[in-house]
Parts: C-alpha cells; structure tokens; sequence
C-alpha cells in the first residue's frame, strides 16, 4: 500500500544560534585543554541531547558551586549569564572561570548597569524564574530591577519617578508580546529609556519571522526544543497565532504520537537555538517510515554572525 505524500516545509534559519554554539565551543575546548572533568554550572544550553553528550566526553554539570569539589579543573558558566554574586564567589574560592554568556545577554546586563549607574528605576520584560532573568536581575542590587511579563503588568506598575525610568528585556522573547508590553510602557511613561538596538536577538527574531512565512500554510508546526526553552517555546507561540493552531514542541522523533499525525498534507517544521539540526534530521527520518515524504527548504534570510571563544582557550593549545 503506498503511502501518503507529505510536504515538509523546513524553516531556516532554526537551530543552533552564534551563542550556543560558542557556549558548546567553551566545554568541548577546555575539555581538550585542561582535560576532564570540567564543571558546569546549570545546563550549558536548554537541551538534554546536547547536555548528555558533554556529559559524555567528561563534562560535570552542577546546579551549584559548592558542589565542586576543591582543585583546579575549571568551571564554566551557562550561556544564560550568571548573578554577579556567582562569580563572585568562584573567584572567593580560587576557581578557575570560564564565562560561556552569551555576549547578546551580556549586552543587556551591561544596559542594566549604565541604567543603574544614571539613576534610573529600570523594567525589566520577561518570564520570571528563566535563568537569563535571574542572571540580569542579579547583576544589579536586590530591588534595583523590577520584572514583568504581559501587557497588563505594564498597565498596573507603579514607579517611583516616571522621568527615570528605563526598560530592558530578556533576548529570547516573543517579539511580537514583547512590543505590546512596550507599548503600554510607552504610553504611560512617554520618557522611558529602551536600547539602542532591540534586547531581543536576532536569532529569536529570525527563527519566529520564518515561522510567521509558513505558518498558514500548514496543517501541523513541529518545533523541535526543550520544554524548559523560552526560545522554543515562543516559536510554538508564535506559529498558533499565525495560522497554525496545531503547533508542538517536541524534544525527539521518539515522542511522536502517530495517531495524532495522521491526514497530514503539510507539515512545518523548526528548531529552538539551542537543539542541533541532528534532532531535525532524526525527525523527518521517521516521517518518511510514515508517508511519501517531499522536503522543501524556506530561507527566510541567511545567518553569519560568530562570536569568540574567551581568550584563555584561544591562546591555550589541547594538551597532549
């Protein structure tokens, strides 16, 4: 019985974003470098396949430092930022450092701290409890930062001197949520301060505009990312407000449920910053056991921005 045929309709760009693959980098060259173990502070990215394979050639991840044990291996922070406080204390304790911020999320905390420094109260849009939230918050004293999420926090928030006042957001947000909470601070606060060049980053922006061109055409969006992903979890957002209600995430091909896929004539599909195109690829294989299956690539537009590595794995060569 032959099967039924199924366009695939692939987004790019997806997948791997310039900060993640440097965060990657970070782990896999001081493996090299110092040798194992090398200690991680949190998930290094928001994925278990790409966790589970550092883990694998010696990477230790911890949830916190005084879970390493004393000596001289190094420890690398997540591409999420850290609270200063964090730092802080592996410099208190003689550790050796590796930073892995992504430097897009470094750009926000250094906004943060000019703000801060020029007196303003500053907003801070985005989900609370995320990491990157809880590592831009903590670059600056305890009530210096105030978070919010939605549109209608904006309309409730209460400042203490509305002509110094700034705004700054977390870079892996819903572009389009994110200009209508802006919105709103605009309006009741006509003075506030933003960046210069938008908080969210281009990586998120890209990945949500692709889906946004072939959202309505589809019968089913898979995004494939971890559920603890902000970044993933907007692009499902994102594709359900723009003509796709039946979006998913999904981390791999083994939790698809084939009764649920079934009559499909179109299919969408991405991937969050942080999941590898393997996963994708894995994907489509097993779509092809189940239809006739025609794959066609939509660029939205191409990606070539790469960040460097800390200078300390520069300048080190891999130890013999």
């Amino acid at each position: 019985m032959p099967k039924p045929a199924l366009k695939i309709l692939l987004a790019a760009p997806r997948g791997f974003c310039a900060g993640v693959v440097r965060a990657i980098d970070i782990v896999e060259r001081a493996l090299e470098v110092y040798g194992a173990p090398v200690y991680v502070r949190h998930e290094i990215v928001h994925n278990k396949f790409v966790v589970d394979g550092l883990k694998a050639k010696g990477a230790i991840f911890v949830k916190e430092l005084d879970e390493i044990p004393a000596g001289d291996h190094p420890v690398v922070f997540s591409a999420h930022g850290v609270p200063k406080a964090i730092p802080a204390e592996a410099q208190r304790r003689k550790m050796f450092q590796l930073d892995a911020t992504c430097p897009l999320v470094t750009k926000v905390h250094l906004e943060a701290q000019r703000h801060f420094d020029e007196g303003c109260e500053i907003i801070l849009i985005g989900h609370a409890g995320h990491p990157e939230v809880i590592g831009t918050m903590g670059q600056l004293p305890q009530g210096a930062v105030t978070l919010i999420e939605t549109p209608e926090d904006a309309e409730v928030l209460q400042v203490r001197d509305a002509s110094k006042l700034a705004y700054i957001t977390q870079t892996t947000l819903s572009v389009d949520d994110t200009a209508g909470v802006i919105e709103v601070l605009r309006r009741r606060f006509p003075d506030i301060r933003g960046p210069v060049k938008e908080d969210i980053c281009y990586a998120t922006t890209n990945r949500q505009e692709a889906v946004k061109s072939i959202a309505n055409q589809l019968d089913m969006l898979l995004v494939v990312g971890a559920p603890n992903s902000s970044n993933s979890k907007r692009l499902v957002e994102v594709g359900q407000k723009n003509g796709c209600p039946r979006a998913l995430l999904v981390q791999r091909a083994s939790e698809l449920n084939w009764d649920d896929l079934k009559n499909l004539k179109t299919l969408g599909l991405t991937a969050g910053a942080s999941a590898p195109e393997v996963l994708v690829n894995e994907i489509v294989d097993a779509f092809r056991e189940h239809y006739d299956v025609t794959v066609e690539k939509v660029t939205l537009r191409e990606e070539n921005v790469s960040f460097k590595l800390p200078r300390e794995l520069r300048e080190n060569q891999p130890a013999a």
